[in-house]
């Protein structure tokens, strides 16, 4: 689950925290860095528990409404919902359980905004089509939660009030890790049962050492890094830049020279993309111009070798 789009961005900003807080020790840096990386994780899970914790609040309700039919000699409730394929599957994966396990914190210990969040689930009009339907197909379950989540759980400004309460990490975290989630749900497959394999914490190995050898380029090297944005930057005053450009630009180049696999364009692109998120409107357009005068100077100069397409 933890992939280069992630690393990257926790690196920009363990790399901006480690140049603001004034205890520069890159040991301690570069736990945090891991330790980051392992909160999200933790979110990725978290996320994953909150549709359980919602089908067993949905369990409460048709319990206590069934109770009163039968009292009552009404109508008893739809068991529909509750008995979800994908959700009881959810509930019962080894892998989501074994987390949940070794958790402090769980979805019991909220039990109101688990009572909020039903509440809006069963009048949206995403619950009212799924119980109207006549499909009682695998898919139609697994599709409603996909919905329900990209609906009502993907954009809560309540869930990310609590999770920020939670966890220092999480609300900057969220919108990558709900792309995590939206896809766990899509791969599921009911043959599967409780064995379906959730997102691995680490795509490979090797985005681990990722994680730990860009970020230790882009701080030991920074001076160098630092002087090659100066000379590219003639027709601009280069103190004058957002400090958070200088960031993104420096490891940037760290990845450039330190990853010989990685391709320039690509390197060029996310950081791009990054710079859209984290700085200035114009940082992109910035960024993107000097990344690549850069680049094409070390590789002219023989400092990396990797192809470089043309100007255009």
């Amino acid at each position: 689950m933890i992939n280069r789009e992630l690393i990257r961005i926790k690196i920009v900003q363990l790399t901006y925290a480690y140049y603001q807080n004034g205890n520069k020790n890159i040991e301690s840096a570069e736990k945090e860095l891991l330790f980051s990386l392992s909160k999200a994780y933790d979110l990725y899970n978290y996320l994953l528990a909150l549709i359980v914790a919602i089908t067993r609040e949905a369990r409460r309700h048709v319990e206590v409404a069934q109770s009163r039919a039968e009292r009552e000699g009404t109508k008893a409730p739809s068991q529909k919902f509750i008995y979800n394929r994908f959700a009881l599957q959810l509930e019962d994966n080894h892998m989501l359980n074994e987390f949940t396990e070794t958790q402090k914190k769980t979805w019991s210990d909220e039990p109101e905004f688990i009572k909020r969040l039903y509440t809006q689930i069963a009048e949206s009009e995403i619950y009212k089509e799924y119980m109207a339907s006549s499909d009682d197909s695998y898919e139609a379950d697994r599709e409603l939660w996909r919905k329900l989540y990209r609906t009502l759980i993907q954009n809560n400004s309540d869930l990310e009030a609590l999770l920020e309460e939670q966890s220092l990490y999480w609300n900057d975290d969220k919108d990558v890790v709900d792309t995590f989630v939206l896809k766990t749900i899509k791969r599921f497959e009911e043959k599967n049962s409780s064995r379906q394999e959730l997102l691995p914490e680490y795509d490979s190995e090797e985005d681990k050492e990722y994680a730990r050898k860009l970020f230790r380029a882009a701080i030991m090297n920074a001076d160098e890094y630092q002087r090659y944005m100066s000379e590219a930057s003639r027709n601009w005053d280069f103190s004058r830049l957002a400090y958070m450009d200088i960031i993104i630009m420096q490891i940037a180049i760290a990845e450039i020279v330190t990853f010989p696999s990685i391709p320039i364009s690509v390197s060029i692109n996310e950081y791009v993309e990054i710079a859209k998120l984290y700085s200035t409107p114009q940082s992109g357009g910035y960024i993107n111009g000097m990344l690549d005068t850069i680049a094409r100077h070390l590789v002219k100069t023989g400092k990396v070798f990797k192809q470089i397409g043309e100007k255009k």
